[in-house]
């Protein structure tokens, strides 16, 4: 019996989804809302005037690059806005607003756009505009006089006047209860005003399957037995300074993360170590962000260490000279 019926043949992976960069970018963005939405009724307008230049910023940015690069914009793909999102959380409130913009130009211009656009990023952008910023230091400080005058003046913030609560650990100062630094404490940057809040945000994106257990965990459970084995108490370290966000929503990229299983956790553990000697070594500010971004340099070693064989592939052997003629 002969069939007629004609059959498509396609490359693998056969794989459907309804999961789209958009949508998955989108989800992060609403995962953020709640800590946001905490920092602006602390901080009101000093908040919402950071949060407001990041955004315009980072699409600004994005349609320019595009633009010199001739490409198309892809603003729709919350790509952008995200970013901008993340670099205005990683300040604080009371952070001069061209500053803020001068972080998210780098992060979206320099680490993203340039790198190659979404997903061709080796660093976390955002952390990289705001690393960027430390590193430019003795520039900024020269240049800063400048656009001082452009300084903009929203009235008296009284939260902002206390030093921000890992600043008082590592002083050895009195500390606020662990339920306060929490659910809601008014200092440091606006990502730090609430892990409360950015748990719930990670509890959105563990129940839409955009991030797994692995990297978090491993970075919290390393910090807390390091943190023990020299002394220090581990619970003020995870609800002090940029754990939460670092770990559930800057490590977890999927772009600078690794795929694999054993990588995720050997990139976990790795950067829950290089907080620690940060934090309790060389008391370097943004230890956080510094662990993440050095990680994302290894991501590629740790994906081929971790990778599984492929089967049916021979490995190449160099032939002599004389067996080629």
């Amino acid at each position: 019996m002969n069939d007629t019926r004609k059959f498509v043949i396609s490359s693998p992976p056969h794989l459907k989804s309804r999961d789209t960069v958009s949508n998955a970018m989108r989800d992060v963005f609403i995962a953020l809302m709640p800590v946001t939405l905490v920092s602006i009724y602390f901080f009101r307008y000093y908040a919402a005037l950071t949060i407001a230049v990041c955004l315009i910023t980072a699409v600004l940015t994005e349609l320019l690059f595009k633009k010199l690069m001739h490409k198309k914009p892809q603003i729709n793909d919350w790509s952008a806005l995200l970013t901008g999102l993340f670099v205005a959380l990683l300040f604080q409130a009371t952070t001069p607003w061209y500053k803020a913009a001068l972080a998210t130009f780098i992060a979206v211009g320099i680490a993203k756009e340039l790198a190659g656009g979404l997903g061709w990023n080796r660093f976390n952008p955002a952390l990289f505009g705001r690393i960027a910023l430390i590193m430019l230091a003795p520039v900024y400080a020269y240049v800063n006089q400048w656009f001082q005058p452009l300084t903009i003046h929203l009235g008296s913030l009284d939260t902002i006047t206390q030093a921000t609560p890992l600043a008082m650990l590592r002083a050895g100062l009195a500390m606020p209860s662990v339920s306060e630094l929490f659910f809601a404490f008014p200092a440091g940057a606006l990502a730090e005003v609430s892990p409360f809040a950015l748990i719930l945000g990670a509890a959105y994106l563990f129940y839409k399957g955009h991030i797994g257990w692995r990297i978090p965990v491993s970075i919290l459970a390393t910090m807390i037995v390091l943190t023990l084995i020299t002394g220090e108490n581990p619970i003020y370290h995870l609800v002090t300074g940029g754990i939460i966000i670092g770990a559930f929503f800057m490590a977890t990229d999927w772009v600078t993360s690794p795929m694999t299983d054993k990588g995720k956790i050997i990139y976990g553990v790795a950067i829950g170590a290089l907080i620690v000697i940060f934090r309790v070594g060389f008391m370097i500010t943004e230890g956080v962000a510094f662990a993440i971004l050095i990680m994302n340099a290894f991501v590629p070693m740790i994906e081929r260490a971790t990778s599984r064989p492929q089967f049916g592939k021979a490995k190449a052997v160099a032939v002599p000279m004389a067996e080629k003629k």
